[in-house]
């Protein structure tokens, strides 16, 4: 142990402070940029990136664990540079503090190389464009052991060796090898898409992992989530506010049991965001089977000032000026294109004014009584529908629901995208005919989308129904909490909610929305004040709403067993056809399929 490390043991624990030996203090801030394997590569793809790379071969061995390479075809690294890029802290991306408000580089902290080098022995070969010759600089545990002339085509290899070797308690954190590939193979992943103009290839040993060739971002997305991605999500590409959101989002049939295949980018830079995690959540609440996750790759863009990148050494995290609008600006966009997936129309973004604007509003049934819908808020309870006939419950488009059976139907290029019923199957399923082959039907399933659309529409209608409290509900909550309640009681009365500060960190529940009166009002308010404080915003109160709203939906839908006449399966489906969201049921289960000709005529032979 030398002179100064002897000092600090000694003063260890005395209660004097003292400055960090610069080992010691390498090794904290490495463990800020550098958790794993993946993390090299990652921070090294992103330098490749930066240097403008049109190819990025990736070699791993035993996880990363053993050795990492990252070669590109880049601009290179100036030999006089070589040094400095080693140097914790040095960066040709940023020059002053006034630059971190606007960085567009994905790199810019300069403590990547740095943090590797004093973890690992790191070997840097680069030739910079236009020099005849390249150099080495070879590094152990952040000390140098070499720097000389070396041959090396224009580009940058950059090789890891021996990851953690001289922290062993480090090392003893990893997981098993075949656990820290699938990181680094995620890393490449979620790089890659953001970037389809550029190939990468992984390969671990022999064998190769990832091939991807530079294209279009279809391809890539294609190459990263399988062939059927494409058919089985919407395209998606909004603006707004100075915003703006593309990319692909899966149909609510294409889940996940795990959130995996999520990717969402701020500015071409991959970040985890919670924000932006709860609105797409939001989007997906009413349409998404329960204990799934929805798949995506959004693309979200604004200006460069309007989002902090200098949130956390891994850069991961991001914080937005505005992040109320972010969140609306999400949700509203991603809500909206799942309401306009319809039956008939085909995934993808609006291409006419028309589409643009979206669906009209689900109308309410001219036969209802507005008195009994008064009473019925008045008792807390949404109206309750009879089942006289289904042919009263279903639409008003009487020409329709007398349309004929497929089989009596002229072939045309109007036969709706449902088609025409033909029968029904052990009085669970319809089936119809269409254009392209077979579609099948669960009644009770899609009639309950129907009903429940219809009675959002009608409970939900923009008009907020509350319910005054006889004994107002006393809640003990922050005192930051109390101080939202005291600046923001009109916006929080907007969503019928009418809440009192009485005390530095109490608050007394006066109103609630009517549908609501019944349910547990403290737990109630303390999720609305905490979805405020995180994100802003709330859709607690509708959440709530809803749940009620397809609870008595489901129990006002056609049962199993009904049988219904051809008139009221046609008025079923055409129902269907004019619903928002009509592809899944309230608990996110499809309420229809189509089975091609093709499919068909595969399973009987037919053509072979």
């Amino acid at each position: 142990m030398n002179t100064g490390d002897e000092a600090r043991a000694h003063h260890a624990g005395s209660g004097r402070i003292l400055p960090l030996s610069q080992f010691v203090a390498n090794q904290i801030a490495a463990g800020e940029v550098v958790e794993r394997p993946a993390s090299i590569v990652k921070e090294l793809v992103e330098n490749s990136l930066d240097a403008g790379a049109s190819n990025i071969r990736i070699e791993v061995e035993e996880g990363g664990t053993r050795r990492i390479l990252v070669r590109d075809d880049g601009i290179g690294i100036h030999p006089d540079d070589l040094r400095l890029a080693v140097a914790r802290h040095a960066t040709s991306k940023i020059a002053a503090a006034g630059d971190l408000a606007g960085v567009e580089t994905l790199g810019f902290r300069g403590e990547a190389l740095a943090s590797a080098a004093s973890v690992a022995r790191v070997t840097i070969t680069s030739r910079r464009t236009g020099l005849e010759s390249g150099w080495r600089l070879e590094l152990d545990g952040g000390a140098e052991r070499g720097h000389r002339p070396a041959a090396h085509p224009p580009g940058t290899t950059v090789e890891v060796v021996e990851l953690f070797y001289n922290t062993p308690v480090r090392r003893k954190f990893l997981k098993t090898q075949r656990t820290e590939l699938l990181h680094v193979q995620e890393a490449v992943r979620r790089t890659a898409l953001v970037n389809p103009g550029t190939a990468f290839e992984l390969t671990t040993g022999p064998r190769p992992l990832e091939s991807l060739p530079a294209g279009t971002m279809a391809e890539r997305i294609e190459s990263v989530f399988g062939e059927h991605f494409l058919a089985e999500s919407i395209a998606i590409d909004e603006t707004g506010g100075g915003m703006r959101l593309r990319g692909r989002i899966g149909l609510p049939t294409h889940s996940d049991s795990r959130a995996s295949r999520q990717y969402f980018y701020v500015n071409g830079r991959s970040v985890r965001d919670r924000l932006a995690g709860h609105a797409v959540r939001q989007a997906y609440r009413d349409v998404l089977f329960h204990g799934r996750h929805p798949v995506f790759v959004l693309f979200f863009e604004l200006d460069a000032e309007g989002v902090d990148v200098n949130v956390h050494p891994t850069k991961s995290e991001v914080r937005f000026r505005n992040s109320r609008d972010v969140h609306d600006f999400v949700f509203g966009k991603l809500a909206k294109v799942l309401r306009d997936q319809r039956p008939g129309t085909a995934p993808g973004p609006a291409t006419t004014p028309e589409a643009a604007a979206g669906p009209a509003p689900f109308a309410a049934d001219p036969r209802d009584d507005p008195a009994q819908r008064k009473f019925a808020f008045r008792h807390h309870h949404p109206r309750r529908l009879d089942e006289p006939s289904l042919a009263r419950l279903f639409s008003e488009q009487n020409e329709l629901r007398d349309a004929p059976a497929a089989m009596d139907a002229p072939r045309s290029a109007d036969v709706p995208p449902l088609g025409y019923a033909v029968a029904q199957l052990h009085g669970v399923y319809i089936l119809a005919e269409n254009d392209q082959g077979l579609v099948i039907v669960d009644m009770h399933a899609a009639h309950e989308r129907i009903t429940y659309e219809r009675l959002k529409a009608e409970a939900l209608d923009g008009q907020v129904h509350t319910q005054r409290l006889l004994v107002p509900v006393a809640v003990d909550v922050s005192t930051a909490e109390a101080d939202l309640v005291e600046a923001g009681g009109a916006e929080l009365e907007g969503l019928g909610v009418v809440l009192e500060r009485t005390g530095p960190s109490s608050i007394a529940v006066r109103e609630v929305p009517a549908l609501l009166v019944d349910a547990d009002i403290e737990e109630l308010v303390r999720d609305l004040l905490a979805d405020v404080v995180e994100f802003g915003t709330t859709d607690i109160i509708r959440e709530r709403q809803e749940r009620l709203l397809a609870g008595a939906a489901c129990h006002a839908s056609v049962r199993a067993n009904r049988r219904l006449s051809i008139p009221e399966m046609n008025a079923l489906l055409r129902d269907m056809e004019s619903t928002e969201n009509a592809g899944q049921c309230n608990h996110g289960r499809p309420t229809f399929v189509v089975q091609p000709m093709a499919d068909l005529d595969r399973l009987f032979l037919r053509g072979q």
